[in-house]
Formats: structure tokens, sequence, C-alpha cells
């Protein structure tokens, strides 16, 4: 009887504690590229990093659309966005977001045009159609990259061949963000600690 009351015990136990843990949900940290920003109707729209051991991919789809925290302190500098997920010198591709078909496309290219240990975007037009040439800036690779470009590369939007920035936030309801940082424009090496 002893052993069958102490089990009763045991259960109840377990129970509550299941019970607790399950009243202190706590919230997940996001980090993505920003393709897209609405300011007006406060929605930032990116692509999540991907998460999956080995080489990182350009991000994972679909996209996900995110309502900026309601408290203006919560909210670094606004993201500035843009659809060129990555630029491989190596291999000579780039991978953009094509959001026609809410896929990535990978474009291989020859460049005309290499510059190394950039700091800053170039103030240049990304898209001259009279040259019919492109020219992007990778800030992970200090690099900027001109090369000649099809018609069906020039007709596409110019935000195009622009890197967004990179952000993280903190939330608990997957379309709220209660925290917002902007990784892209904030220099943590001034940080205070």
């Amino acid at each position: 009887m002893t052993t069958f009351k102490n089990w009763i015990a045991a259960a109840g136990l377990i129970v509550i504690l299941l019970a607790a843990s399950g009243c202190n949900v706590s919230g997940k940290v996001e980090q993505g590229r920003v393709i897209a920003y609405d300011r007006q109707a406060e929605l930032v729209t990116l692509i999540p990093e991907s998460l999956a051991p080995g080489a990182p991919g350009p991000g994972v789809l679909p996209p996900v659309t995110v309502k900026i925290p309601a408290d203006p302190d919560e909210m670094g500098p606004a993201p500035a966005p843009g659809k060129l997920m990555r630029l491989d010198t190596k291999a000579r591709s780039l991978v953009v977001f094509d959001s026609a078909t809410q896929s990535f496309r990978t474009i291989q290219y020859t460049p005309i045009a290499e510059r190394r240990k950039v700091t800053k975007a170039p103030r240049s037009p990304a898209v001259d159609r009279v040259r019919k040439t492109i020219t992007v800036f990778s800030p992970e690779q200090h690099a900027v990259i001109t090369f000649a470009a099809s018609d069906d590369l020039l007709a596409l939007p110019d935000d195009t061949w622009k890197s967004g920035d990179v952000v993280r936030y903190y939330y608990k309801d997957p379309g709220q963000a209660l925290r917002f940082m902007n990784v892209t424009s904030t220099d943590l090496s001034k940080s205070g600690g």
C-alpha cells in the first residue's frame, strides 16, 4: 500500500513539474538576411540563416515576415533590404533571391573588375544598363565585383544586386519580434563590457 502511495505521489509531482515547466515558455532567437522592409506596415521579411551543420547555404526558404517590436526602444537601426544572398569569388558565382519564383537563383559570372579590402559599398549604381554591367559588393568578403550582364539579368530589380542587412530578433510568437537588432549596422566592438 505504501509503495502505491509513493508511486501516486511521484506521478503527481511529475505532472506538477511538467505543468510548471510548460507555463514558463521562454522565447527564441532567429537570425537572417533582410529581403524586404515595409516601414509603414512595420514588417520585415527575411531569409533565416541555415542551422544545418557543414557549409552554410544562402538561407532557408520560404522567407519569414515578422512585425517589428511595438516598443521602439527594442529596435536598433532600420534594416536595409537586398536580395544578394551570397557571393563566391572563388567559384565566380552569386546567389540571389528571386522574388518572382520565391526561390534562390545561382548566377555564374566572369569578372570584368575585382577590388578587395573594400570596407564600404560603392556609391556608383550597381546596374549600368548602358555598359551592360552589374557591380556587386560583398560586405563579408570586403570585395567589389563588376561583371558583364545579359539582358535578363539587367531586367531584374536593382535591389537584386544589393546585400540586405543581417538582423537578429527575439520572439515568443513567431510573427512578432519583441527585440530586433540590426547586426550589420551594430558595431559590437564599441559596446561596453
